[in-house]
């Protein structure tokens, strides 16, 4: 299909920093791509999604509602259209190859020439990559990534996937077999896209999964290395889970997080018997590489 026969409208709403996790997943509900970005003149957050026009819009009303109940923030919701040609080019002019650490090259399928010498190159859909809102989270845990990799782990998790970028770059440096997950059936989709386009098909297995509700999530442990890149409260959620699931000694890698919600994840995991190994900050964003207790 051209991308002109598709009618796009983008949805913005600002809110305080204490709601912003509700909101951003209350659009990312019925939203392909969500942002956020803050406002450095008043400390508050512009969550904007892009979507089909229309689409979905009794489950936008119903997640908004919740959000709003969750937080107490009412937030109204302001609309624009967008032109798909438009909001492509939008993408494009956002996402200008990204050198991260002494490793990684993350460039866009729009950008030609050769790549970088002596690193490892991901290449993603422009269009698909805009909007992810998550670029200091996703250099923190690729940064954290080259710190662990020197272990060599054998057995590795990707945990909320979404474009896939983490099980791609972890797979492409150790060239060992990642298990990609996510609960979104668009995320699995764009994942096994991008895999397919940087030839890892024979490394990274991507499938729908509800993390460790998962039978073959957890089939696939003990893990030598886990990365997660999502949000505080299911990361604090699902500590014990983790835990139970790491090998002796295993990493695990966590991301998402704005500098004041890096403690309560901390001490979720550290209740459970992991310890913090280092402590990674991006902009706005705090990743953090924890680490299993070793046998005996």
């Amino acid at each position: 299909m051209r991308a002109s026969a598709i009618a796009l409208e983008t949805i913005r709403i600002e809110v305080p920093e204490p709601a912003l996790e509700a909101y951003e997943a209350a659009l990312g509900s019925v939203c392909a791509t969500v942002g956020f970005f803050r406002d450095e003149a008043n400390g508050r957050w512009l969550v904007e999604g892009v979507r089909q026009a229309g689409a979905d819009e009794a489950a936008l009303t119903g997640a908004l509602a919740l959000a709003a109940a969750l937080t107490g923030v009412q937030a109204a919701p302001r609309r624009a259209p967008v032109a798909a040609e438009g909001w492509l080019a939008r993408t494009r002019a956002a996402f200008p190859e990204q050198v991260i650490g002494r490793r990684f090259a993350i460039r866009g399928t729009h950008l030609a020439g050769p790549t970088l010498p002596g690193r490892i190159t991901l290449t993603l859909d422009a269009a698909l990559a805009f909007g992810s809102g998550e670029h200091g989270s996703t250099r923190g845990c690729l940064l954290a990534l080259e710190w662990v990799a020197r272990r060599r782990p054998r057995r590795m998790l990707d945990l909320g996937a979404g474009t896939g970028i983490l099980a791609m770059a972890a797979a492409q440096l150790l060239r060992r077999r990642v298990a990609a997950v996510d609960i979104e059936p668009w995320s699995v989709r764009v994942t096994r896209q991008n895999v397919t386009l940087n030839r890892l098909a024979p490394l990274v297995r991507a499938w729908r999964a509800d993390g460790w509700r998962d039978r073959r999530v957890r089939a696939g442990a003990p893990y030598d290395m886990v990365m997660a890149n999502i949000l505080a409260r299911p990361l604090c959620l699902m500590a014990r889970s983790l835990a139970t699931h790491l090998a002796p000694g295993a990493t695990a890698i966590l991301a998402g997080l704005l500098a004041n919600q890096a403690r309560q994840v901390l001490v979720a995991h550290r209740r459970c018997g992991l310890r913090l190994e280092a402590m990674i900050r991006e902009g706005a964003w705090t990743t953090l590489v924890l680490r299993a207790p070793r046998a005996g």
